[in-house]
Formats: C-alpha cells, structure tokens, sequence
C-alpha cells in the first residue's frame, strides 16, 4: 500500500510539473466547470427568454418565473470505474484494472490537493463499491486503499446498469470520468444520457493482446465473465476478419458517441505511458474552457 501510494505521488507529480510547463503557469484546475448551472428563479421580465421559464414554480399561480444560472466555479468529481472480469487482461503484470485503478488514485490525489470534490463508484453488472464525495487528503487516500482492497463480487459486464445507478446517485451536474474497456453491448442510451446531465470525460483502456491474436489454431478461449469455455479457431481468417472488425468498430462507437455530446474521448494501451496523454487531455479541456469563458 505505500509503494502503491508513493507510486501514485509520484504521477501526480510529473502532471503537475508538466501543465504548468506546457500552460506556463496558467492552468487554474483540472477539475474547473465549463459550462453554467442552474442557481435560481426570479419574476419574468419584459426580453427575457421564453425557454428559460420555470413552468413548474410558474403554474403555483405567483406569476412567471424565469431560471437564472451562474457559471460553474468547481464542480464534484466523480470516478466510474468498470472492475469487471474483461479488464484484468494485459501484458504482463500490467492489466487494464491495474491501469484504471492508478489513474483514479492520480486524480484522487490531484484533487485533494487542488480542494475539490471527488468520489467513486466501481462497476461490474452492479455497485460493488461506491465512496461518496468529499474533500481533502483524508478522501484521497480512502480511495486508493478501496481500490487496492477491492475484490469485485461480480464477474460480469453491465455498463447501462453502471451508468443508470450513477445517474441516481449523483443528482447535481458533476465532472464524471468513466474508465472501461466497453467490452459490452447496449450501453448507447445510457452513455449519452450521462453525456447530457454531466460533464463527461470517457477513458478507454485497451491492451495490445486484444488487438494482436496468435495464429494458435483451435484452442480452448476462457470468458473470464461467465467462466464458459469455448473453442475458437484462432488461425481462421474468417474469425480474425469478424474479430478485429468487432473490436474497431466498438471502439468507433465509443468515440462517435462521446463527439455527438461533447464528451471527452481518451483511449489508452496498458503498454503505454498514460500521464503524457492526460496531461494533453487537461490541456485541451483547459483550452476549450478558456473559449467559452
């Protein structure tokens, strides 16, 4: 558990040295709203927008009222992370959980220390453990040992049970980084609605074993996720050519979805450096906030 943490301290650090290097000490938060949200009601105005009426408060008969907003300062953060049978493949002793997990113990980390908000809620076809927010350093390390602890109940994937459980808990438009490998079917809906209500960055983990199959000929496959084992001909072009086009287009799915609802869209390989790639992901959500400021 210490060297995990110190690992972690350790990421942390090379991101915060690295966006105040490549903002030159104008990034503010990686946690900062971008958008607006609701603050109140008051009395409709001669100009005012008419789609901006409260119809609810307006038909207790006291008059019309109109919903004011105010820009989004800080908002919660909150981790999704799928800790399903599907992500303990990887090369080596690296595997996409091992991946998620410290990439959530990273941003736990960052922030406690920039004082925001952040819980988590870890997924398989259920709720198989959830911290809500809080602040401070207390809740970073909270998190990190859950997730080092964590022993999923479940095997099994489901995304649009995830996601439609999230969206029960948490109520208030949040900041929601949602680490999987979408090795799932059915999860369109729910997706774009999270995408609608929150302010959604998306992380894919990949693995390069699932994009790289031996020519092995028949041999017997395990799914990790209902413990059924099947035989595959490996070797088969037929198979490779249904195989990779599967798993291209799952991806294209993803990313397609993410950009129909201006989600952030992130893949990241377990062979790879993944703190280079969030810091560019920061930068670019820095530079969009800035625009729309």
């Amino acid at each position: 558990m210490k060297e995990l943490i110190q690992k972690l301290r350790k990421y942390e650090i090379r991101i915060r040295k690295a966006i105040t290097t490549q903002m030159q000490g104008d990034f503010h938060s990686v946690f900062k709203g971008t958008g607006l949200e609701f603050d109140d009601v008051r009395a409709y105005q001669y100009g005012d927008d008419v789609r901006s009426i409260d119809w609810n408060v307006s038909a207790k008969g006291h008059g019309t009222f109109v919903k004011t907003y105010r820009e989004e300062k800080e908002q919660s953060v909150f981790l999704m992370l799928d800790v399903s049978a599907s992500q303990t493949i990887g090369t080596g002793a690296q595997q996409k959980i091992d991946v998620g997990k410290e990439i959530c113990g990273v941003l736990a980390l960052s922030a406690a220390r920039q004082q925001s908000q952040i819980g988590i809620i870890c997924i398989s076809d259920k709720k198989e453990r959830y911290i809500k927010p809080a602040k401070g350093i207390e809740q970073a390390y909270t998190i990190v040992k859950a997730l080092h602890e964590l022993q999923p109940v479940s095997s099994r994937t489901s995304l649009s049970a995830g996601i439609k459980l999230t969206l029960d808990i948490i109520k208030r438009r949040s900041i929601i980084l949602l680490i999987s490998d979408f090795i799932d079917v059915e999860y369109e809906k729910e997706l774009a609605m999270l995408a609608r209500r929150h302010d959604l960055i998306v992380i894919q983990l990949l693995d390069v074993r699932e994009q790289k199959l031996p020519g092995l000929g028949i041999v017997p496959v395990l799914d990790k996720e209902t413990g059924h084992t099947i035989w595959l001909n490996t070797s088969g072009d037929e198979f490779k050519r249904r195989y990779f086009t599967q798993y291209a287009e799952n991806q294209k799915k993803v990313a397609r979805i993410c950009q129909k609802y201006q989600a952030n869209y992130l893949a990241i390989q377990t062979n790879e450096d993944y703190v280079p790639q969030l810091v560019n992901l920061f930068r670019l959500r820095n530079k969009s906030s800035k625009k729309s400021a």
